[in-house]
């Protein structure tokens, strides 16, 4: 058995003196969800692992020494995402088996207690097909605008999810302007063979170039899932804006966010906050938008900005979805617009640049517009990698995390090629359904972690030997360790908090809560 002395000093000593001496703990492997046992404060550090660390000079001092710790940022909701595939899934379960997933997923003593939720305008790679909000090439004075497809279907998800959760509150971005609204006359930016884009469009994406000419090559690679991908994405950023940039476009695409928050209004559905594109830096084959930083900014604030504020000063602007690891990139569009918007969207690779960014813009709020979708395993691997991703994303500044799809059937693949993984797996021929471990991964921080609870501190699994871990407290001053074991071997772990401390044993490959009673 492995043994590490792993010392999490919280002195918050004044609050505490009280303190209860019990925590619950719950455990969760591959074999087993969500088991419970206790575990009591003790005056000394469990003794075989005090004996470990006699051994060496090296382990004779603790692994981790947190002191005079200050609650941090305040944590604010957990949400996920609404897609016409996630209702497609959960259609072919029976109606006892859809009532208890949305309850599971959203009712405030449910599993997970979603309370956010993600929309897009037109569609996006998780819809069934393209469509868009309004389909008349010219249709400046929005006449034709409707949300009559989403009433079908995206509307028809949330308003199930709703009856779980009455107070679920919303925010929005399109993957897509309409396609006559764009440079190349289609929704996706590159063509492929799931798509109907000519390839000779392609070129448009630096500005023109000629493919085949050299630098300004698409990589039919760019979108694939590898790794880090050679360390910087994109590659190369784009050089034209496929969003037409004449005022008459720009001011009617601001008008639509108004147009689509006020018929979303009608239907009991409130959004409250916006975001211009998603990922505006993925060159894909399904719906999406290349913007350049000179374009987001004009977008943003002269006519989204001043637009919102006119018509719908109740919702707030965001900036992103920011999925580019280049920060250079990445601080002259919010330099350009930080007096503008209240805060960023973080996905993908701008999770690298989450510390840079919180020192630069103390005052923006972050998030996690959108946790990372894998590849549609659906396996216990997939499982720690999300929680490593709530850890490191919460860990390092973001107060919301949304999920992406919740439920998805199969290996989770999308009209356009990707396969993914969800939270909930549905076997298309036995109509039957799984939780697979990201959704564990998720009930171990938001089953507990409540709106308004304070992050204490932060180690990230590079940090602690494949165990990261993370503590809050909450609202109601109850303590909360959320921590994993990603190695092969059992190990055990000592938190000091306060005067006593915390001994924990963890199975190998496990998911850990302890909850102070």
């Amino acid at each position: 058995m492995n043994k590490l002395l792993f010392t999490l000093t919280l002195c918050l000593a004044a609050s505490y003196q009280g303190a209860a001496q019990t925590f619950v703990h719950f455990t969760t492997t591959e074999a087993s969800a969500w088991s419970k046992t206790k575990a009591k404060l003790s005056t000394n550090v469990a003794s075989d692992i005090s004996a470990e660390a006699s051994r060496t000079d090296a382990s004779s001092s603790p692994l981790l020494q947190l002191t005079e710790l200050q609650p941090g940022h305040e944590f604010r909701a957990w949400g996920t995402c609404f897609n016409e595939l996630d209702l497609d899934a959960l259609e072919l379960l029976t109606p006892a088996d859809q009532q208890q997933i949305l309850h599971d997923l959203f009712a405030p003593d449910g599993d997970l207690r979603f309370t956010r939720g993600r929309l897009t305008m037109n569609a996006n790679d998780y819809s069934r097909a393209w469509y868009s909000c309004d389909t008349v090439s010219g249709d400046f004075a929005l006449n034709h605008f409707n949300i009559e497809h989403d009433r079908k279907n995206v509307i028809r998800l949330i308003h199930m999810a709703q009856r779980h959760q009455p107070n679920l509150t919303f925010w929005m971005s399109p993957w897509s302007p309409p396609t006559w609204m764009k440079i190349n006359q289609d929704y996706p930016v590159l063509s492929s063979r799931f798509n109907h884009q000519p390839k000779e469009k392609d070129a448009l994406l630096y500005a023109g170039a000629v493919v085949g000419s050299g630098a300004a090559d698409i990589d039919p690679d760019e979108m694939k899932l590898l790794g880090d991908r050679n360390g910087v994405f994109p590659r190369r950023l784009a050089t034209q804006d496929y969003m037409i940039q004449d005022p008459r476009y720009l001011q009617a695409y601001a008008n639509m966010f108004c147009r689509f928050i006020d018929l979303y209004r009608e239907e009991g559905i409130p959004i409250d906050m916006v975001m211009y594109q998603n990922e505006a830096y993925s060159y894909t084959p399904y719906p999406g938008c290349a913007w350049t930083a000179e374009g987001t900014i004009r977008f943003n604030r002269d006519y989204l900005r001043p637009t919102l504020q006119q018509r719908h000063p109740e919702v707030k602007l965001y900036l992103g979805t920011f999925n580019t690891n280049r920060l250079d990139y990445v601080q002259k569009i919010v330099d350009g617009l930080k007096d503008d918007v209240l805060g960023l969207g973080i996905q993908w690779e701008c999770r690298e640049h989450l510390d840079a960014l919180r020192q630069r813009y103390p005052d923006l709020h972050l998030i996690s517009s959108e946790s990372e979708c894998g590849n549609g395993s659906m396996d216990w691997r997939a499982g720690e990698h999300t929680f490593h991703l709530l850890c490191d994303y919460i860990g390092r500044g973001c107060d919301e995390y949304f999920i992406w799809n919740f439920i998805l059937c199969g290996n989770g693949q999308s009209p356009w090629g990707w396969r993914q993984n969800a939270l909930i797996q549905v076997d298309p021929e036995t109509h039957k359904h799984r939780y697979t471990a990201e959704y564990y991964a998720v009930k171990h921080f938001s089953h507990y972690v409540t709106p308004g609870s304070r992050l204490l501190a932060y180690k990230s699994k590079d940090e602690t030997q494949g165990m990261p871990l993370i503590a809050f407290v909450r609202p109601d001053g109850k303590r909360i360790i959320i921590t994993a074991n990603f190695n092969d071997n059992l190990r055990t772990a000592s938190l000091k908090l306060g005067r006593r401390y915390l001994n924990l044993t963890l199975q190998p490959h496990s998911f850990n809560t302890y909850m102070e009673q």
